[in-house]
């Protein structure tokens, strides 16, 4: 990447310009956002500076979602937040206006606005360090489904730019609940259990049957999902810090089961498949697949990939139900 951009516009370009190259393969296309989405920091940063001077403490820029996951689409949406080091008004309001700076960046060079508002313009998602300990602590004691779905967003967390300490001391603060009350695993399997249904009863591979995606698969939300709800409650149970479903199943402990590697393998074959055979166009369409275009091997492939998904998922849930008994 060329370091003499000056503005989101210049990024823009060579997003559109260099991302072709890297569209074949999943690592390399998540290499290319991370460092595409860090210039647009630092020049927001650059930005902010001009007008509201350096930031008044250290501070972490973080993704979550399948930023913070490292499993980026060739086009994805913002999750992200800020933590900072010290807790006072001048300091919240930095943060904030940075946080605004880099949503707009980001929004400039092609990652859509979150619908959910999970972004560092948002109060909610830009707090100092002690503060996030409190609304950390306060998710964890709240019975709602909202504050475990935020509990659960906040766990894929990964520090783009900025101290890593503050996201890991963080982190610390749920993994010692969860060691101190492992009901909180049932609480957080709960939440993700609506999960779409993705092959029926005969075999056959479910597609959507009205709307603007007629014949097609959401891999997301069929395929991707029960891998990824799965695996992050598996670390979280065995206090695993990182991020990515493939370096969480590489983190457990194989004395829980032989077949991570299976997993492991299935997981990196989805990652591909998204990218080889989801609609490229646009943000919406990008996880969608048309089933009817794809060749009969292929069709095969994805029902293998998908039913492993579904056996890790169910195996989870009994592993956790077992596990925990308060």
């Amino acid at each position: 990447m060329d370091d003499g951009v000056e503005n989101y516009e210049d990024l823009n370009k060579m997003r559109e310009q260099q991302i072709k190259n890297v569209a074949t393969d999943h690592f390399a296309l998540n290499h290319f956002h991370d460092q595409l989405m860090s210039q647009i920091v630092h020049l927001a940063v650059e930005k902010v500076k001009k007008e509201w001077g350096p930031p008044p403490s250290p501070f972490s820029f973080f993704l979550m979602g399948s930023g913070g996951r490292f499993e980026q689409a060739l086009w994805s949406d913002q999750d992200h937040g800020i933590v900072y080091g010290i807790a006072n008004d001048e300091a919240q309001n930095y943060f904030l206006n940075l946080g605004k700076e880099i949503s707009v960046g980001l929004n400039m060079v092609g990652y859509e606005f979150c619908d959910g508002n999970v972004m560092a313009s948002n109060p909610l998602w830009c707090k100092s360090i002690e503060e996030w300990k409190r609304q950390l602590e306060n998710w964890m004691d709240d019975e709602s489904f909202e504050a475990i779905r935020h509990l659960l967003i906040f766990i894929d967390a990964r520090v783009l730019v900025g101290r890593d300490t503050f996201i890991e001391d963080l982190k610390q603060v749920i993994h010692n609940k969860i060691e101190e009350s492992p009901y909180l695993l049932k609480r957080m399997l709960k939440n993700t259990m609506r999960l779409q249904k993705g092959i029926g009863v005969f075999g056959q591979i479910l597609v959507e049957t009205h709307g603007t995606h007629t014949g097609e698969i959401n891999l997301k939300q069929t395929a991707l999902f029960p891998y990824v709800n799965a695996v992050r409650l598996l670390a979280l149970k065995e206090s695993v810090m990182t991020t990515s479903t493939l370096a969480r199943l590489g983190a457990l402990s194989d004395s829980s089961r032989s077949e991570w590697k299976q997993y492991e393998d299935k997981f990196r074959q989805l990652l591909q498949y998204r990218l080889r055979y989801g609609k490229q166009e646009d943000y919406e369409g990008v996880h969608y697949v048309t089933i009817n275009s794809l060749p009969k091997e292929k069709k095969k492939e994805l029902k293998e990939i998908m039913k492993k998904g579904i056996e890790l998922y169910n195996d989870t849930t009994k592993h956790i139900e077992k596990g925990v008994t308060k």
